[in-house]
């Protein structure tokens, strides 16, 4: 084969020996042992990398799991705690009401209007203490009738109040905010039959 000039001033057959497999060693075999050997390490040493690689990923979700679980039990461990102490805060604000009680039932020589202008105090005590923890009764007399805040014990025919609005209340009813707690139990007007 001629030699041929190319680029950079190199021959072709130089160029070709320069990229041809050293001869193999004792034998026909055209593949270097070498040669195989890498071949076959390249896979393994890819698939020992995947394997480590899905080891580790493994971990990771193990660790991540164990980590969900134990902010799930202290969450919920937080919560049982909140439940049970504030009631605490309620029962607190209450108990100075409970002393008010004790103290009037201990009383001796009391006479039927003192001991009357103490319940009426402790009374007051009392709806201020609700108050505070955001328990507020549920108007009702004169009121028009709402089912979602009264329940309707009697219907009495009266021409004195109008029709369809609460004449009196049986028992009050309160709310915790916006939510109600019990509804007022109440007697409601309607117009007589003519």
């Amino acid at each position: 084969m001629p030699a041929k000039k190319r680029n950079g001033g190199s021959s072709e057959a130089e160029l070709e020996l320069d990229h041809e497999l050293p001869p193999a060693e004792g034998g026909d075999d055209p593949a270097p042992q070498s040669a195989v050997t890498a071949a076959a390490e390249e896979p393994q040493s890819e698939m020992e990398r995947i394997r480590a690689e899905r080891a580790a990923y493994l971990d990771r979700a193990a660790r991540i799991q164990a980590e969900f679980e134990n902010y799930r039990k202290r969450s919920q461990k937080q919560q049982q705690e909140f439940r049970e102490y504030a009631l605490g805060d309620a029962m607190k604000t209450l108990l100075p009401i409970l002393d008010s009680l004790d103290r009037a039932l201990n009383t001796k020589a009391a006479s039927l209007e003192d001991f009357h202008a103490g319940i009426e105090l402790i009374d007051k005590q009392f709806h201020d203490a609700l108050a505070k923890l955001g328990v507020q009764p549920v108007a009702a007399e004169g009121e028009p009738f709402d089912p979602n805040l009264h329940q309707a014990i009697q219907m009495v025919d009266t021409d004195e109040v109008e029709d369809n609005h609460v004449i009196d209340e049986l028992q009050r009813g309160y709310k915790l905010k916006d939510r109600l707690l019990r509804p007022a139990m109440v007697r409601v007007a309607r117009r007589p039959k003519p």
